[in-house]
C-alpha cells in the first residue's frame, strides 16, 4: 500500500509540474496535449523527478532512469528541458541547464548502449 501511495504521490507531483509549467510558457493547448502524449507517457514519474533533479538540482542520477530517458527520445527530452528552464526565474541561467541536458543524454545513451 505504501508503494502504490508513492507512485500516486509521485506521479502527482509530476502532472503539477506539467501544469505549472505548460501554461507559464503560453503553449498552446494542442501543442501541450501532444507533449503529453507522445513525452511524458514514455517515462516514469520516478525517472521524470529524477532527471528534472539532476538537470535543474544537484541530484544523482538512477542510472536505471537512463533507459526510460532514451526510449521517451531527444526530442521530449530536449523540449520538455527547455520549457523549465525558460522559465523567468531561470532566466540567466538557461544555458547551464541546457549543458546539463546534453551531458545527461549522452551519459545515457552511452549507458544503454553498453546494457
Amino acid at each position: 500500500m505504501t508503494k502504490l501511495s508513492s507512485h500516486i504521490t509521485a506521479l502527482f507531483i509530476v502532472v503539477a509540474l506539467v501544469c505549472a509549467f505548460v501554461p507559464v510558457f503560453s503553449v498552446e493547448e494542442a501543442e501541450a496535449k501532444s507533449l503529453w502524449n507522445t513525452c511524458l507517457v514514455k517515462i516514469t514519474p520516478k525517472c521524470a523527478l529524477n532527471i528534472i533533479w539532476v538537470v535543474f538540482g544537484n541530484g544523482s542520477l538512477y542510472e536505471s532512469c537512463c533507459h526510460d530517458l532514451v526510449q521517451e527520445g531527444k526530442v521530449c527530452h530536449d523540449t520538455l528541458i527547455k520549457y523549465i528552464a525558460d522559465r523567468p526565474s531561470l532566466i540567466g541561467r538557461e544555458t547551464q541547464y541546457l549543458k546539463k541536458r546534453d551531458d545527461l543524454w549522452s551519459h545515457c545513451v552511452s549507458v544503454s548502449k553498453t546494457a
